[in-house]
């Protein structure tokens, strides 16, 4: 596994450390280069200016088209974009989302989205994809993957990086991208916070009360 750090502003006033990670063989035994964090006191980046939420279209783990736009209008939603041969990173962030989710209120559940886009369409198919997020626990989590570049430009658009899949010389695939959860709010269906890869699950837990109903965590 081979993973790196990368600097953006995802804010006007506002530098965020963004981490990605880039996976070869799953069972690639390489440590991470280096580890970024939140404020221990507060998981959730308030981005000064929203950003509005991309209007991405592609297929669902049952093969239909699923248009973000239109499918999580109104809702509070959490967007990740990973892949799942991913060594350790994704699977981590997937089920710290899944089991936060599951703290809510069976109403708030409802109403949330965490949906997760593969950086890897070529080889994440709608069945893997599928039976990856159930592994995580994330039976409620849509799964989406198609045309890379279109998530490419999604994902650029939420400034958070994804680079296209590189073969090696070896026959394994290195997949980079930013590890970050993008938190999108239901009054305005814009991007409004941003977590780290390292954000845990007691974190979302607490946080996502909150972000359900609009307000800054």
């Amino acid at each position: 596994m081979r993973t790196k750090t990368l600097g953006v502003a995802l804010a006007a006033a506002a530098a965020l450390t963004l981490s990605a990670c880039g996976g070869g063989s799953a069972d690639s035994g390489d440590k991470p280069l280096a580890d970024v964090s939140a404020s221990p006191k507060k998981a959730a980046i308030t981005l000064d200016t929203p950003k509005p939420k991309p209007d991405l279209v592609l297929k669902d783990t049952s093969g239909k088209k699923y248009e973000l736009l239109n499918e999580t209008k109104g809702h509070p939603v959490l967007l990740y974009f990973g892949y799942t041969y991913c060594p350790d990173v994704c699977s981590t962030v997937v089920a710290d989302m899944a089991a936060a989710a599951k703290q809510l209120p069976k109403a708030e559940q409802e109403k949330l989205r965490i949906v997760f886009v593969t950086t890897d369409p070529e080889r994440d198919t709608p069945e893997r994809t599928r039976a990856w997020l159930d592994a995580q626990g994330g039976q409620d989590i849509v799964g989406l993957t198609g045309d890379f570049d279109t998530i490419q430009a999604a994902a650029t658009s939420l400034g958070i990086f994804v680079e296209k899949p590189k073969k090696e010389k070896d026959g394994s695939v290195t997949v980079s991208h930013g590890a970050e959860v993008v938190a999108f709010s239901p009054k305005d269906d814009g991007a409004h916070w941003v977590y780290t890869a390292e954000t845990t699950k007691d974190q979302y837990a607490k946080d996502l009360p909150k972000i359900v109903e609009g307000e800054n965590p």
